[in-house]
């Protein structure tokens, strides 16, 4: 499933950076996660690299969002795949 930050983010900006998606965003208040983007970095690394570095542990699975890691591999392949030419 993709994941979510919570409001205990204290902006803190060093999850930004880390996600080879480019899903983690600065939202209205707090950084938020596009999940249409997020693949809890499958394909890219053995675990979500948001959470790794996060220092107040609000990176969460988004429950809107329900994903098995078939389906984030699948969304990794489409957000990463080039079209020929």
């Amino acid at each position: 499933m993709a994941l979510r930050i919570t409001e205990e983010c204290i902006n803190c900006d060093v999850c930004e950076p880390q996600c080879p998606n480019t899903a983690i965003y600065m939202g209205d208040e707090i950084y938020e996660i596009d999940p249409m983007k997020c693949t809890e970095c499958i394909g890219h690394f053995d675990e979500p690299q948001c959470i790794v570095v996060c220092p107040v542990e609000c990176i969460i699975p988004d429950e809107n969002h329900p994903e098995d890691e078939q389906a984030l591999h699948a969304k990794y392949l489409a957000l990463t795949a080039t079209k020929a030419v």
